[in-house]
């Protein structure tokens, strides 16, 4: 007898764009919460508007991401966050993402700091790996983390990106 396999089904993605100073950023909503953050489009001005999916509990999210977004790109600590949906994740990763939510604007960790904290000393390299699959970067800040020696290391809006970041926060590198 043959017996067909249950997928599951990818929630509901909502975007809907943040238009800031520096671009048009794009939020992605799922039904628990911001699922993502995407860096503006180089050579793009399009603009998504308010998606009609959008629950008005996306829209209170939304104006809590981009509340909190113009925060941080002005270099300031953010007060509010919406709900992260980090569904599909590992707990590693969540461990990594956590941890770098704890860090204060204009401070930096290094990755075997991060790695220490979480209680996994010996998975530096992982933590790399955790910052560079961050799905909200900006707002779960992987451009306060740094490599070995205040070095930069990578960051998934490229090097230009974490250092303006880190510049606006004040870190002098």
């Amino acid at each position: 007898m043959f017996t067909a396999k249950k997928l599951k089904a990818k929630p509901l993605l909502v975007e809907i764009s943040i238009p800031t100073a520096d671009g048009n950023f794009t939020a992605h909503y799922s039904e628990k919460g911001l699922a993502g953050l995407d860096f503006p489009a180089k050579k793009s001005s399009r603009v998504l508007s308010t998606n009609p999916k959008a629950s008005v509990q996306i829209l209170r999210w939304h104006r809590a991401t981009a509340d909190a977004l113009k925060q941080m790109l002005a270099g300031r600590a953010v007060k509010n966050l919406p709900p992260l949906d980090w569904s599909g994740t590992t707990d590693f990763q969540q461990s990594v993402w956590c941890e770098m939510l704890q860090i204060p604007a204009g401070k930096t960790r290094s990755y075997g700091e991060i790695a220490e904290r979480i209680g996994k000393p010996k998975a530096v390299r992982a933590v790399g790996g955790a910052c560079g699959a961050n799905p909200i970067p900006i707002l779960v800040p992987c451009h306060r983390i740094l490599a070995a020696n205040k070095k930069l290391g990578g960051f998934s809006g490229g090097i230009a990106w974490k250092k303006d970041l880190l510049g606006r926060e004040g870190v002098i590198l």
